[in-house]
């Protein structure tokens, strides 16, 4: 080994050392850490002692019923013992009966249970399952959902407490204007109306001035819930030095979509938001725990389609994240836990503002909280974003607002992209058609120098490219400004919300495949249906590489295998969207459709005589080098000479 191999090493090992010095979590991190994981630790160990009482209670509730004995012969005066020494103030509410609360808009159902207080489900009317089945982001006990703190020593889970409703009525409904479309959850739609809202809360009491409030707000026309958590009086029971509680939530991801390997298993996963900082998440296609070691906005258990976020209108102190995939599961996709730290401040009554996003992961109305929550879409690296942001979804937008068919409206946004790049297209049109022209001069200079002299016939070639005023790279014009549209439109279909389950033709769902033929075998990369839209694609493609190589000038000129290799693209294409969004297929396919139309206009419009007499004029033009061609050309000349004096 060498010295400059080992000096590589020592700095690689330094660089290393300094790295983790100075990225090392601080003590008040590890100490947020420890607090996250004993909080979880003992949300267990109580789960598995309080459902031994519970069965001890149902067993007295039971016997007392059909008269068999006393209460106390049957352990009631035990079960308040052991819940006193479990739970201490709080345990008197320990016991109860469950009951739920309905509040209602027009565009949700949010169902809240007596027990724990908290959201037990939530129905959004305007969609449903891929079975037909009333679509609800979570639903039952295996949603954890409520606050973790110590009070007295003793672990408390405000989930295993019955609150108290604010109400009697057990519907509470959030009427308002007719909402047209495309407004559904604008919040400004709200500010114009003056919308009503309905709050309810739900409140746990310990007695001796020592409450727990959750107070649930909904607006008309809203996926947004307000949710305020009231203290009181929690230091006392807990401690002077006590400063933060836990908030604890866990969903089950009910699966909302059918099953497809390029569908809501590859977009579900927990996302993030720093304070003043960066969105973040755990990667959709493994399941991880994460700590968040600093201040936390927002944090949010994303579909593909659909999103349940909490958000602080401050922020939570610390917090911890994790998914874990459920692989080939029918009936859930993933299970998502958050555990947030809440700062407490005094010993008296504190209020906790946040909020509670249940609804469509739908561009614009995410976007407007200005917060960040548009940035769970995928909508492709920057310039790619920039083009899916600004270009196609305000187009996409202003057509859905009058148009109802969203295989119309795909045919109107190819139009609408066509004609952006539709200048470049008749350029790089002209620049084929120039160098068509000129390709029988190419081939006596090629046949002139033959196959030895391949680097004098190209400087010729180019220098009558030069003189008749022609650029060989104008035919790529069209495809450099195409390929970001393209590249984003690959980004934009598979999670447009707009398209799920939007019919068009024999296709039943454009942001899923159309299948048109089901295999009774599978297929390696390309599964066991038949995708009609993927197969026009493919058909539309070959002939569209064919078309190119029969127009490009340069056609015999291209390696043997590079052909073979434009005609196999098509083929691969085939295999990897097959199974994609078949609103993508369509467009990919109208879009080479319209390519077609597109050259046949050209053709018709431009004079191909005109062009050649003009660039016969051109060669008899004298040509003028600029000084930088002429410096270039003397660098040459230079170079050829000390190549030619070495081999003498």
């Amino acid at each position: 080994m060498d010295k400059n191999t080992i000096t590589g090493f020592v700095l690689i090992f330094l660089i290393l050392v300094t790295f983790t010095y100075f990225t090392r979590p601080s003590d008040s991190q590890l100490a947020a850490i420890k607090r996250q994981n004993d909080s979880i630790a003992q949300v267990e160990a109580n789960k598995a002692q309080m459902a031994e009482i519970q069965t001890k209670i149902n067993k007295s509730v039971a016997e007392n019923k059909i008269g068999n004995a006393p209460a106390d012969s049957v352990g009631t005066a035990g079960v308040d013992s052991e819940l006193k020494s479990l739970y201490g103030v709080f345990s008197d509410k320990a016991k109860g009966v469950e009951k739920f609360f309905i509040i209602e808009n027009n565009l949700m159902k949010v169902k809240i249970s007596t027990k724990g207080g908290k959201v037990y489900s939530v129905e959004l009317k305007g969609y449903k399952r891929f079975n037909g089945e009333p679509l609800v982001l979570f639903d039952g006990d295996e949603n954890r959902f409520g606050l973790n703190f110590f009070s007295q020593n003793k672990s408390i889970q405000t989930d295993q407490f019955y609150f108290t409703p604010s109400v009697t009525d057990s519907l509470l409904t959030v009427s308002g204007p007719a909402v047209s479309k495309g407004k559904e959850g604008r919040e400004k739609f709200n500010v114009d109306t003056e919308a009503n809202a309905k709050s309810l809360s739900m409140k746990l009491d310990a007695g001796n001035g020592v409450s727990i409030e959750y107070v649930y707000t909904l607006k008309h026309n809203s996926f947004m819930v307000g949710f305020d958590i009231h203290t009181a009086g929690l230091k006392k029971v807990m401690g002077a030095n006590s400063d933060y509680i836990n908030f604890s939530w866990t969903q089950a991801m009910p699966r909302q979509e059918k099953v497809s390997k390029f569908g809501e298993d590859n977009y579900s996963t927990a996302y993030y938001k720093y304070y003043l900082d960066q969105v973040d998440k755990i990667a959709p296609t493994k399941s991880e725990s994460k700590p968040l070691t600093t201040k936390v906005e927002w944090v949010s258990f994303k579909t593909l389609f659909f999103s349940s976020t909490l958000i602080a209108d401050k922020a939570f102190l610390n917090g911890h994240v994790s998914t874990k995939k459920r692989d080939k599961d029918p009936l859930f996709v993933s299970d998502m836990t958050s555990d947030l730290t809440i700062p407490l401040e005094g010993s008296g009554s504190e209020i906790f503002k946040a909020r509670l996003y249940f609804g469509p992961n739908q561009y614009n109305t995410l976007k407007q909280f200005n917060i960040g929550l548009e940035e769970e879409l995928s909508l492709g690296w920057t310039v790619i974003g920039w083009v899916n942001k600004y270009i196609i979804i305000p187009a996409f937008d202003f057509l859905r607002r009058y148009i109802g068919n969203f295989g119309l409206i795909i045919l109107l946004l190819t139009i609408y992209v066509k004609l952006i790049i539709a200048p470049f297209t008749y350029k790089s049109y002209i620049s084929q058609a120039k160098m068509r022209l000129l390709k029988p001069e190419i081939e006596e200079i090629q046949k002139k120098f033959g196959e030895d002299k391949k680097m004098e016939s190209q400087q010729a070639v180019m220098a009558l490219y030069k003189k008749a005023g022609v650029n060989p790279l104008g035919g790529c014009l069209p495809m450099v400004f195409q390929m970001p549209i393209l590249v984003a439109m690959f980004y934009f279909f598979p999670i447009s919300i707009e398209l799920r389950q939007q019919s068009f033709l024999w296709a039943h769902d454009l942001s899923s495949y159309d299948s048109i033929f089901n295999l009774p075998f599978e297929i390696p990369w390309y599964g066991s249906h038949v995708s009609l839209f993927c197969l026009l694609m493919t058909v539309a493609n070959i002939l569209y590489v064919k078309y190119n190589n029969e127009m490009s000038a340069a056609g015999t000129q291209q390696m043997p295998g590079m052909k073979t290799m434009m005609y196999m693209m098509p083929v691969m294409f085939l295999f990897v969207f097959n199974s994609y969004a078949s609103g993508l297929s369509y467009y990919y396919f109208l879009s080479l459709a319209f390519t077609f139309v597109q050259m046949w206009i050209f053709k018709k419009l431009i004079n191909e005589e005109a062009i050649h007499a003009q660039l016969k004029a051109k060669q008899k033009m004298p040509y003028k080098k600029s000084k930088f061609a002429e410096k270039l050309e003397e660098m040459t000349k230079q170079q050829r000479n000390i190549t030619y004096n070495k081999k003498k």
